[in-house]
């Protein structure tokens, strides 16, 4: 099936990717190629760890595994493809664009979700520490990753439905390196009305919402901190956040520039902040969440120590 919208006469997009030069195709070719499978090791690595070490199977790190393994499904809904506009060719179906669409919302959603639910976990464990073991149960943490992943399908589920009821009759060219909303909107020879109301409404409560919840949760983290009398109590409440707070500056940082302007100033520009909440973070946060983190360190250095005692002849 060429297409699935069957009032467009356009069956396939064009995506001129990060550069129409045709040397520079190489050399983002290896970059990104390096970046992937960085990510995929990275992530894998903070997956294997959590899981064979004993020490690590508390909440936190429940929602670190699903995080670790969003990341991988983002990336691999990113990168491949761009692999291949690089050296074979920049076009892809209908259907392929908007498949690809679905799981760039569905995953990037999912990942603001898991760091909202993670700054819970924080805030339970720093200013209600004595509930911790019941509010944080396992069935709850079950309950919250649950949701957190069907939400997020829906939101995602609903923006591409719509975008299919748009005709696409002219143009079929996308001045990006992935199959996003904006650009395809801007595309449409059949009014986007209805979409952009949607966009306006329901797109940021969906976005918002997560940060909002994280940001209340820090101000109450925070407070309750400034509480303890010793330093070292205060140190060790804030270095427990610490790295959580990193990713959520990277990813929401990147991602408001993006969605929080109109869709008339969407330009080429913002490529680069986009790279940073869907390639670059990916990558990033194995690296964000294990060097500050002394358990982490201490489990990949068990794996890693299972591994090489595995490999070694008897």
């Amino acid at each position: 099936m060429e297409r699935v919208n069957q009032t467009s006469s356009v069956s396939k997009f064009i995506l001129l990717g990060l550069s129409s030069q045709p040397e520079d195709q190489k050399p983002l070719f290896i970059l990104f190629l390096i970046i992937y499978l960085i990510t995929l090791t990275g992530n894998l690595l903070i997956i294997l760890a959590i899981h064979s070490d004993p020490q690590l199977q508390t909440p936190m790190y429940f929602f670190l595994t699903f995080l670790s393994f969003t990341d991988i499904c983002f990336a691999t809904t990113i990168v491949p493809r761009m692999l291949v506009n690089f050296l074979l060719e920049k076009t892809i179906s209908y259907a392929g664009c908007l498949t690809q669409m679905y799981f760039i919302y569905a995953l990037g959603n999912t990942d603001s979700f898991l760091l909202a639910v993670m700054a819970f976990d924080r805030y339970v464990a720093i200013c209600d520490p004595f509930h911790y073991a019941t509010t944080m149960s396992h069935h709850r943490c079950v309950l919250l990753v649950a949701f957190s992943c069907a939400f997020t399908h829906m939101h995602s589920l609903l923006h591409t439905l719509l975008l299919n009821h748009l005709t696409f009759c002219d143009s079929n060219v996308i001045h990006h390196f992935l199959c996003d909303l904006s650009p395809l909107m801007k595309l449409s020879c059949s009014s986007t009305f209805i979409n952009e109301i949607v966009i306006m409404t329901e797109g940021p409560i969906v976005l918002v919402t997560p940060f909002l919840f994280i940001t209340f949760s820090y101000m109450r983290i925070l407070i309750t901190a400034l509480k303890i009398p010793s330093a070292a109590g205060k140190y060790k409440a804030f270095s427990t956040c610490g790295s959580h707070l990193t990713a959520v500056t990277l990813f929401y940082g990147s991602i408001f520039y993006i969605y929080l302007q109109p869709l008339s100033t969407y330009s080429a520009q913002d490529h680069i902040a986009t790279i940073v909440y869907t390639v670059l973070t990916s990558m990033l946060n194995p690296f964000i969440y294990s060097l500050r983190n002394k358990d982490l360190k201490q489990g990949l250095r068990k794996l890693m120590g299972k591994r090489i005692a595995q490999a070694a002849p008897s």
